[in-house]
């Protein structure tokens, strides 16, 4: 839990000097890249994570690892190096993300269905959005057959289920009441 609050601390500091040297969007990019792999990489991240490993030798892996980033991004580096904080490198990639995409007012919304999304069901899901949130939203699809059909949609805390077996659940309490 405190790694995930200092992860948010450093994201939102490097947000605000991004958006100060007006290369919050390349940033963002770095972000992504440092993110996705790690996540890809267990090795890199088991040895980000190593408590044995010198902080200057994961300094180093990272440098070598990703050469071509904004300054700004590789200046993180050295300041988690020196708070001792480079094993939360990869979280403050994410939360760095996250904040971007609210700065930008983009929001991402996750559609649960029974089967892949058809071209029909995803302007249903659009229109549904544009009633729940103003912002632009980014669509994730994720197949549940246990949902039997229909589709739950999640956009930030908001939660809108359609689907199915939310029906049938409803029924069945209904029937049981009486």
């Amino acid at each position: 839990m405190s790694g995930t609050r200092a992860a948010i601390r450093y994201a939102k500091a490097i947000l605000s000097l991004a958006v100060d040297q007006k290369s919050e969007a390349t940033v963002n990019n770095d972000m992504k890249f440092i993110a996705k792999t790690i996540s890809e990489h267990t090795d890199l991240d088991m040895a980000l994570k190593n408590a044995i490993t010198k902080q200057d030798v994961k300094k180093e892996i990272l440098n070598q690892v990703f050469t071509d980033l904004n300054p700004l991004t590789s200046k993180l580096f050295d300041v988690l190096v020196d708070n001792n904080r480079i094993n939360v490198v990869a979280d403050v990639a994410s939360q760095y993300n996250k904040l971007y995409d609210a700065h930008i007012g983009k929001e991402k919304a996750t559609v649960t269905t029974a089967v892949p999304m058809t071209e029909d069901l995803e302007i249903k899901v659009l229109a549904k959005i544009k009633e729940l949130t103003s912002k632009s939203v980014e669509l994730e699809n994720i197949v549940d057959e246990n949902i039997i059909g229909g589709f739950i949609l999640r956009v930030g805390d908001i939660q809108y289920n359609a689907s199915i077996a939310s029906k049938l659940n409803k029924l069945k309490r209904e029937f049981t009441l009486n």
